[in-house]
C-alpha cells in the first residue's frame, strides 16, 4: 500500500480521542522525542482531562520542555495521527512572519508515531498531510531535523 493510500487522518485533540492517546502514553510511547513525558501527562489527564487538552493546544504563554527548561510556547498546531486508532501525533510550530525557529525548538514539525504502528508509512504520511498546513501559515521553507542515526525519520524526512 502507497503512503498516500493509508486511511490516515490528523485530528485535533479531543476528549473523543484522549482515551486513545492516554492508552498509547500507559502503554509507553511518548509524544516527545527528546524525553519520556507519559507519566507526567497520565497524571494530567487523570487529574483534569480537560485542562490537559487546553494547555496541550494553548496558544501562549510559557511551555515545559522534557528537561523541565521553561520556554516561551509558539504558535502552532497539534494533531492526533488516526487510522481509526489513535496512531501517534505531530506538531507543527512556527514564528509568525519568518521561516526560523528559536533554538530552544528542534525544527518546525516533530512527530511521534506509537511503536505497534512504526514501519508502515504513517509518519511519512502525517507529514505529508501536515505540510499544507505550513504553507498555509506563511512558511516558505521548514526545518525539520532527526538524530543522525535515525535512519528511519530520515527516510521520512526524504520522502517529502
Amino acid at each position: 500500500m502507497s503512503d498516500e493510500a493509508l486511511p490516515l487522518r490528523l485530528l485535533p485533540p479531543s476528549l473523543e480521542g484522549l482515551p486513545g492517546y492516554a492508552a498509547a502514553l500507559a502503554a509507553g510511547w511518548s509524544p516527545d522525542t527528546s524525553g519520556d513525558v507519559s507519566a507526567r501527562q497520565l497524571a494530567e489527564i487523570r487529574c483534569d482531562p480537560a485542562a490537559f487538552l487546553a494547555e496541550l493546544t494553548r496558544q501562549d504563554g510559557m511551555f515545559t520542555q522534557a528537561s523541565g527548561r521553561q520556554v516561551p510556547r509558539l504558535p502552532g498546531f497539534v494533531f492526533w495521527l488516526d487510522d481509526g486508532d489513535f496512531c501517534g501525533a505531530i506538531n507543527l510550530r512556527y514564528v509568525a512572519g519568518s521561516d526560523a525557529v528559536p533554538d530552544y525548538v528542534s525544527g518546525h514539525i516533530g512527530y511521534a508515531v506509537v511503536p505497534w504502528k512504526r514501519r508502515r508509512g504513517y509518519a511519512t504520511r502525517a507529514l505529508g498531510l501536515i505540510l499544507p498546513v505550513a504553507s498555509g501559515v506563511g512558511l516558505q521553507r521548514l526545518e525539520i531535523t532527526c538524530d543522525y542515526d535515525n535512519a528511519p525519520s530520515r527516510r521520512v524526512i526524504e520522502k517529502n
